[in-house]
């Protein structure tokens, strides 16, 4: 019912952009795509795109109209849009301030990542991968500033069970539909969780505490943690871990190397509560995008995976989506990452000069 793929590491460079490009070409006339992403600059997904319209095929996509870095989006938006594009198919979404008192700074975004394909058999993508890189790339200073996802650490967990696909689909055209200046807190399918034996999928903003710290706080404190990060900021997100630790959770960190993602401050929080704290790509520069949990005791093992980042932004405001979920072959491929991640850590701290 689930397949995991990562990218970075010994993986070649572009694993999960040519995973998706696969993925729409295999899709025929009468078919459908329904996407949903932050960042999209690869020109020639754009192009498979247009190619999947011209033959027929329903393709919906919906992406972030301002995201942290202005300018990156312009060149697919200019390929997509209007008549010659995708036409109505094709939309930027800009999310609304919770409130015009807000400052800038608050602005929600569209953070998450979803990719919808009805063949050749139903499957819905999520997970942490956009695709922000571009062949040949014309704009090196977008690439240094958010990084090499298609060399990076990332994430896409394809869902094939159809009851899942069927409304992760209908999801996804409803943000594509959405009314201008609603916000997503108060929509419905924003605060109803969709359950089925692989486990619970979330979505942000929703009117109740987040499904993830719900869950953490729901263990006993003969789990251990073993968490990676791409950002983690904020006092009262710190804190939470910092409880969980006093709980007696035995916490482990993998987290980016730049201090723009996790600050130095939050390092030393969270190393002074006695929680293993380490990061990863000092010595690439590779991008930790990756973004799970692992819960796991002697009897059980849980995961939780998604778009969602460990800043107030991503856990109040963004667009997000998430998955809990105990089913022993994504828990497994997850502790298989976790591992492959930790022995990349070994080498990057063996190769570093003492």
């Amino acid at each position: 019912m689930a397949e995991v793929f990562f990218g970075g590491g010994h993986r070649p460079p572009g694993a999960l952009r040519d995973l998706l490009a696969e993925r729409i070409r295999a899709v025929p006339t009468d078919g459908s795509i329904d996407w949903v992403t932050y960042y999209f600059r690869d020109r020639r997904l754009a192009e498979d795109l247009l190619a999947a319209h011209r033959r027929g095929v329903r393709v919906t996509v919906t992406v972030e109209k301002q995201p942290r870095t202005p300018r990156a989006n312009e060149a697919v938006a200019e390929m997509l849009a209007g008549s010659q594009g995708l036409g109505a198919g094709f939309r930027l979404l800009s999310l609304p301030l919770l409130s015009p008192r807000l400052q800038a700074g608050w602005k929600p975004h569209l953070h998450e990542k979803l990719y919808c394909f009805s063949h050749p058999e139903p499957v819905a993508f999520l997970g942490s991968y956009n695709p922000s890189g571009d062949q040949p790339e014309e704009d090196p200073d977008i690439i240094r500033e958010i990084g090499d996802q298609d060399r990076g650490y990332n994430v896409l967990v394809g869902l094939k069970d159809p009851w899942l696909v069927v409304r992760l689909t209908a999801h996804a055209r409803s943000l594509h539909r959405m009314e201008t200046g609603r916000s997503r807190c108060f929509a419905i399918d924003n605060n109803l969780e969709l359950k089925s034996a692989l486990g619970r999928i979330f979505f942000l903003p929703s009117l109740f505490p987040h499904p993830a710290m719900r869950f953490l706080h729901s263990l006993g404190a003969d789990y251990k943690l073993k968490c990676v990060f791409s950002h983690l900021k904020g006092g009262g997100l710190v804190r939470k871990l910092v409880k969980l630790a006093g709980k007696g959770h035995q916490i482990e960190i993998l987290a980016d190397s730049t201090s723009r993602r996790v600050p130095a401050s939050v390092e030393k929080t969270l190393k002074n509560a006695g929680i293993a704290f380490h990061r990863l790509g000092r010595e690439t520069g590779l991008p930790m995008h990756d973004k799970f949990i692992l819960a796991e005791n002697a009897e059980k093992r849980w995961v939780v995976f998604g778009s969602f980042n460990w800043t107030p932004r991503s856990w109040w405001l963004n667009q997000e989506i998430g998955m809990i979920s105990a089913d022993k072959d994504l828990c497994r491929a997850f502790a298989d990452r976790w591992n492959e991640l930790a022995a990349a850590l070994e080498k990057e701290k063996f190769s570093s000069p003492s």
